[in-house]
């Protein structure tokens, strides 16, 4: 019985969880688009650089495939791209927001 009831739900908890990650995608999608970003400490070029990035890990989720946990944990880890591009354009507590609810995300991935 707990077989079937794990097979039942487990197609519904991965759909949860990417569901989860693409928000905080577009969540970071949204914040990094900010005109007047400074992008000069972060890893990226410039913001098309960084939605390019962003996009493709959307893309990728909504196909239903699952990106490389380091490629996707180091663009909202300490001093990693999007931590440094929202202390230089000033909302860093906002990033601080959004990578906790990354985390959650993380986990359930």
């Amino acid at each position: 019985m707990i077989d079937v009831l794990q097979r039942l739900f487990r197609p519904r908890a991965a759909e949860a969880a990417r569901s989860a990650m693409i928000e905080v995608l577009r969540e970071s999608r949204v914040l990094i688009a900010r005109p007047g970003n400074d992008f000069s400490w972060s890893s990226w070029e410039g913001p098309d650089d960084a939605l390019k990035e962003i996009d493709g890990l959307i893309e990728m989720i909504q196909r239903g495939e699952k990106p490389e946990r380091v490629a996707i944990s180091v663009i909202f880890a300490p001093t990693g791209p999007m931590q440094e591009l929202s202390l230089s354009s000033g909302w860093g507590r906002e990033f601080c927001a959004v990578a906790e609810r990354f985390d959650r995300a993380m986990r359930r991935l």
